[in-house]
């Protein structure tokens, strides 16, 4: 099959950790014969930032790390009815246009012969319904929602004739143990400081306990304030902005361990849904403490694959157990990786894709169309 994926952008993870998951599924569809493009608007927000902040040799590493995906990147003069009549399968991620969502889901409903899916992975949903509910979905097929409380705001919503979670994960082509590298470092964050939405978890979680033990480590990402990075200094650490995705994994081998720390809009209204970094650092078998979260769906199991932490005081605790004990953090990172590579790989979440296609398409009533002919 023909793969056609509309992304914010497939090239620039620039505070965009969607990308990681969408290149890991279009490795995996690739090699299981199928073919597989991106779309991706040329002024986008992340790939803008990223050609700002590291200019276009990013880009080349892109081509560099993954010569197999493609992805083009479109105008407001492009044709997208000529570049989705030649797709099987078209899936539209939540932070495109609105205008050309819509757009995309007339060209269905005019006779298009492809199937058509609506994929969100942000919790936009909550945070700003409105945006969401104005979206023009009634020409999709499908929505895939990234986790199951997510799922259930767009069906008591009304939004969107079928509903599926869909949880991201680890690209394991990528994100694999590294032990040949020596670990020379305590701890490493790698995670984005956002709009203010864990600022507060990151002081208790990271750079207190850090402090407050000694440790040495790293921190990478982007959008941090001033004040953030006095903060990492002062504790100890070194900050080392933007990290190219297919570095992480070499960067996690040379630390002891890693932490996890949620947005509070998932801790506080969609539980069950951790971020994408914990996948992949478990995918590293990294030994990884985290903050607090609900694991609703038992995507994990907690004690055994990773260490919860309830507060600052059981952080620094964690952290101080598994420097400490390396036969136990050892058998943690063991754990956790074992989990990643039975459940959460790309892999399987492009065999669960696959499986959802096989599924009839609804009518306008939410019912299969078999049944609807009845």
């Amino acid at each position: 099959m023909r793969f056609l994926f509309y992304t914010h952008s497939l090239v620039s993870d620039w505070n965009h950790g969607n990308a990681h998951f969408l290149r890991g599924v279009m490795r995996e569809l690739i090699a299981m014969g199928h073919a597989a493009h991106a779309l991706e608007p040329a002024e986008g927000w992340s790939r803008h930032c990223l050609l700002q902040d590291q200019g276009t040799a990013a880009i080349e590493s892109f081509d560099k790390d993954f010569p197999e995906l493609s992805s083009e990147t479109y105008q407001n003069d492009f044709d997208h009815e000529a570049a989705i009549a030649g797709a099987d399968i078209v899936i539209v991620h939540e932070w495109t246009e609105p205008k050309l969502v819509a757009r995309i889901g007339r060209a269905r409903r005019r006779g298009g012969r492809f199937r058509l899916i609506f994929h969100d992975t942000h919790h936009r949903a909550v945070t700003s319904r409105e945006e969401i509910a104005g979206l023009d979905l009634e020409g999709y097929d499908l929505v895939l929602a990234f986790g199951e409380t997510l799922r259930e705001r767009y069906l008591r919503a009304g939004w969107g004739r079928q509903v599926l979670t869909w949880h991201e994960a680890a690209d394991t082509r990528l994100f694999r143990p590294m032990p040949d590298i020596e670990r020379t470092a305590d701890l490493i964050w790698i995670g984005n400081w956002g709009d203010g939405e864990r600022s507060r978890e990151l002081r208790t979680y990271l750079i207190e306990p850090a402090a407050q033990l000694g440790l040495s480590g790293t921190v990478r990402g982007v959008r941090y304030p001033d004040e953030a990075v006095v903060a990492i200094r002062n504790a100890g650490l070194g900050y080392g902005g933007w990290i190219v995705n297919a570095r992480v994994p070499s960067a996690f081998a040379r630390h002891r361990l890693t932490v996890h720390v949620p947005r509070r809009p998932y801790v506080a209204a969609l539980p069950g849904i951790p971020t994408i970094r914990m996948f992949e650092a478990l995918a590293c078998g990294i030994p990884l403490v985290s903050a607090p979260w609900d694991d609703a769906e038992g995507l994990f199991r907690a004690g055994k694959d990773f260490l919860f932490a309830r507060d600052g005081a059981d952080m620094r605790r964690r952290m101080q157990f598994l420097l400490e004990e390396p036969q136990a953090a050892a058998d943690l990172a063991a754990s956790g990786l074992r989990t990643i590579l039975d459940r959460h790989t790309c892999r399987h979440r492009a065999a669960e894709l696959l499986a959802f296609l096989e599924v009839e398409p609804a009518d306008a009533a939410g019912r299969p169309k078999q049944e609807a002919l009845q």
